[in-house]
């Protein structure tokens, strides 16, 4: 049986949302570690305040990658249809919309975790 899709979700603009989280989670993390290495004392002296920033910066976007992820898997029927999603007709190009973005929201979740993996490891800034 083929479900209709909801029409709310049906737009391109979801299947840039996710790699656009990871770029400006990507940006906000090295351009503040950036200025706090490279500016003592702006941003606080403390490191422990830098990587709690990041961390928090790094669980604000996963929340909005697995909700862009959870629309996704909405639009993709919930995974009722398997790939290939090749029919040339609307409802098999917004199945393949809604997989293609699942599948950049799990790469961008994977993305953001690696991007903040540095902030873990790091204990100070070289000088």
């Amino acid at each position: 049986m083929r479900h209709p899709l909801p029409p709310e979700i049906e737009s391109l603009w979801t299947l840039f949302t996710a790699p656009v989280v990871w770029a400006l989670h990507f940006l906000a993390c090295y351009v503040t570690a950036a200025i706090f290495c490279a500016k003592p004392g702006l941003l606080g002296n403390d490191f422990f305040a830098l990587r709690t920033l990041i961390a928090g910066i790094t669980l604000l976007s996963l929340a909005m990658i697995v909700v862009a992820a959870l629309l996704a898997w909405r639009q993709w029927g919930f995974g009722t249809g398997d790939p290939p999603h090749d029919d040339p007709t609307r409802r098999d190009r917004l199945l393949f919309q809604g997989y293609a973005t699942l599948l950049l929201s799990g790469l961008s979740f994977v993305a953001v975790i690696f991007t903040a993996l540095p902030a873990v490891f790091l204990t100070e800034c070289l000088r």
